[in-house]
C-alpha cells in the first residue's frame, strides 16, 4: 500500500507531528511506502521523492508580504500544483490529511478529487481531526479575548470569530479565518473525505452538530500512547509524596484553579512542571515546587513517581497525551470534566473528575484522595492496566478498518 501523508509542518513542533510521523515508521516497518507533503522549512525531517512542498510561511514573525497573506491562506495554488507532482510521482493509494489548514490549505481537497477522477485510480482520502478547525476557525471552540468556551460558529456562522477576534487578536487575520471556514463550507469540501477520525467522542459529536459534516463518515478514536524507552525501568519505582501538574501554564489550562486549590491545601505539597505565561503565579506559593519545563527520562519518573497527577484543564480539551502518559506510568488522574478528558480517565478505577474551573470542587477531590492510601493503591494498579493503544495496534487498525 502507499500513503501519502499530509501536514503543513514536517518537523518536531507538537502532538500532530508526533502523530505522523510514528505512524508513518510503522507503516514503513510493515512494508508499506510512506511519503509526506507539506511545507519546506529548515528543520523538516521527512519529504517526498519529488521534493515538492509548499513555500515556508510564518504568520507570527511577518515573514509573508501583506497583500499575499489571504490568499495564501484561504487558497493556495502552489500547494494545488506542489502536491499534483507527489500524486503523479507517487500514486498513492490513501492520502492521510492532518493539520492542512492556513499553510496549505483544503485547496489540496479539490486537486486530490482532480487526480482522482482523471486517472480513475480510487485514492482514498482520510483526514485525523486533531482540532477543531472544520467547525471554528481558530481552530479551539474559545474566545480568547474573553477566556469564555464558544461553539457559535458551528453550523457556519463564522462572523462570530471576526466579531470576537478570535485569530491573534486581530479583526483582518480573523475575517479571513471566517471567509477561509465560509468558502470551504460553500464548496463542501469536507464532506469529500472518505472518513474523518476523530481523537475524542467529544469532537465526534461537535462535528455532529455541522448538518454537512453530520453527512461524514465520522470515527472515534482515541490516540495513542507512546512508550519511552524508559517505560520498563521507570515503572518500578515507588510513589513518593507529592501531587504533580506537567503541562502549559495558562489560564486556558486551568492553572489558576490549581494554583487556588494548592493554596487552600498548605498540608500538601505539589510539583509543576512545564512553562508559560503564567509562571510567575508560582514564587509566593509555598506548598508549589517549580521544576520548570522537563521532557524525557527526567519528565517520565516525575509522573511514574507522584501520588497522582491533576488535568484541570477549562478549554474543551480533545484527546490530551498528558492524561494517557500519567496513567500509562501507574498514575491516577484528577480530571477536569470538560471535552475528551473524562473519555480517558475511568471515574473511581483510574482517576477521579471535578467541575471544570470549580476551586472548591477540585480543593476537596485532591484532598479526598490524597488522604485515600487504599483507593491510591487501587487505582494504581488499575491504570497499570488500563490499555491504550500503542502505535502498532492504531496503525493496524487504520490499515484494517480505514485505508481499505
Amino acid at each position: 500500500m502507499k500513503v501519502l501523508i499530509v501536514n503543513k509542518f514536517l518537523y518536531p513542533n507538537g502532538g500532530s507531528e508526533t502523530y505522523i510521523f510514528e505512524i508513518g515508521k510503522q507503516l514503513e516497518k510493515l512494508g508499506h511506502e510512506v511519503q509526506f507533503f507539506g511545507m519546506e522549512h529548515k528543520g523538516r525531517i521527512v519529504g517526498n521523492r519529488s521534493e515538492a512542498y509548499t513555500s515556508d510561511m510564518d504568520f507570527h514573525t511577518g515573514k509573508m508580504g501583506k497583500l499575499l497573506y489571504p490568499f495564501k491562506i484561504i487558497y493556495s495554488k502552489e500547494a494545488k500544483k506542489q502536491i499534483r507532482k507527489v500524486l503523479d510521482q507517487m500514486q498513492p493509494d490513501v492520502v492521510h490529511l492532518n493539520n492542512i489548514n492556513f499553510q496549505i490549505t483544503p485547496s489540496i481537497i479539490d486537486e486530490i478529487i482532480s487526480y482522482r477522477k482523471k486517472t480513475g485510480r480510487n485514492v482514498k482520502i482520510v483526514s485525523t481531526a486533531h482540532d477543531y478547525q472544520w467547525i471554528c476557525p481558530n481552530h479551539m471552540m474559545r474566545i480568547p479575548q474573553t477566556d469564555h468556551n464558544c461553539d457559535k460558529c458551528i453550523g457556519g456562522r463564522y462572523i462570530n470569530c471576526t466579531k470576537n477576534k478570535c485569530i491573534h487578536g486581530s479583526t483582518l487575520k480573523s475575517m479571513f479565518g471566517a471567509i477561509e471556514a465560509r468558502l470551504y463550507r460553500m464548496k463542501k469540501t469536507y464532506s469529500r473525505v472518505d472518513t474523518i477520525i476523530c481523537p475524542s467522542v467529544f469532537l465526534c459529536d461537535q462535528f455532529k452538530k455541522d448538518e454537512i459534516l453530520n453527512r461524514c463518515n465520522l470515527v472515534a478514536k482515541h490516540n495513542f500512547f507512546l512508550k519511552g524507552d524508559d517505560f520498563d525501568k521507570i515503572m518500578n519505582l515507588p510513589k513518593k509524596d507529592y501531587v504533580l501538574y506537567f503541562g502549559r501554564y495558562a489560564k486556558e489550562k486551568g492553572i489558576m484553579t490549581l494554583i487556588n486549590a494548592a493554596k487552600a491545601l498548605p498540608e500538601i505539597p505539589f510539583v509543576f512542571a512545564g512553562s508559560g505565561p503564567l509562571e510567575s503565579e508560582l514564587k509566593d506559593v509555598e506548598n508549589i515546587e517549580n521544576r520548570g519545563f522537563l521532557n524525557g527520562e527526567e519528565l517520565h519518573k516525575l509522573i511514574r513517581e507522584a501520588r497522582f497527577a491533576i488535568y484541570p484543564s477549562e478549554w474543551y480539551e480533545n484527546c490530551p497525551f498528558a492524561v494517557m502518559e500519567a496513567i500509562s506510568y501507574g498514575t491516577p488522574v484528577i480530571g477536569a470534566r470538560i471535552g475528551g478528558i473524562p473519555e480517558l480517565i475511568g471515574e473511581n478505577r483510574t482517576g477521579l473528575e471535578f467541575v471544570s474551573g470549580d476551586v472548591n470542587a477540585l480543593t476537596e477531590t485532591i484532598h479526598r484522595l490524597w488522604n485515600d492510601t487504599d483507593k491510591l493503591n487501587a487505582m494504581e494498579e488499575n491504570c497499570k492496566k488500563a490499555g491504550f493503544d500503542t502505535v502498532e495496534s492504531y496503525t493496524d487498525w487504520l490499515i484494517d478498518e480505514v485505508y481499505r
